[in-house]
């Protein structure tokens, strides 16, 4: 079967092309909308604090944000990133996967902006920016061989 493949390159390359237009026109059509969702909804809380580091960042933005949104509904758990280079600090809040993520952004707004008395006039000038997003490993895999001696 090589042999007629390697004599005719373009019946293989008609083919090939066919396979990648039927291929095109599969994914075009799935039904996406018919799968369950696995990804957790997230909310990004994200504050600049020009001139702070990591340290201050925590101290200052991150602790009293994270003592307001501790409690908000149908939240899973939680976890920020505090980056001294840029100055910025990142509050990731995963809800459970039954939730809508726009009730979730609204929930976890609300409970932001009573932290705002608490936060430095700097962090409240620059603003502080809640989004959606998706960022959580849906799948992690481990292998592992032991070692085998003769």
């Amino acid at each position: 079967m090589a042999n007629f493949f390697i004599r005719r390159p373009i019946v293989a390359i008609v083919i090939a092309i066919l396979t990648v237009i039927v291929g095109a026109i599969s994914i075009a059509t799935l039904p996406v909308a018919q799968f369950p969702q696995i990804a957790p909804p997230e909310i990004r809380v994200q504050a600049n604090y020009p001139g702070a580091d990591a340290k201050t960042l925590e101290q200052a933005v991150d602790t009293p944000i994270e003592q307001q949104v501790s409690g908000v509904d149908n939240m899973t758990y939680m976890y920020s990133l505090n980056a001294t280079a840029n100055q910025q600090t990142t509050l990731l809040v995963d809800f459970d996967l039954k939730t809508d993520p726009n009730t979730d952004l609204l929930l976890t707004q609300s409970r932001q902006q009573l932290a705002n008395g608490q936060l430095p006039p700097e962090v409240n000038n620059y603003g502080i920016t809640l989004k959606k997003s998706t960022t959580a490993p849906l799948m992690l895999v481990a292998l592992y061989s032991p070692a085998r001696h003769p």
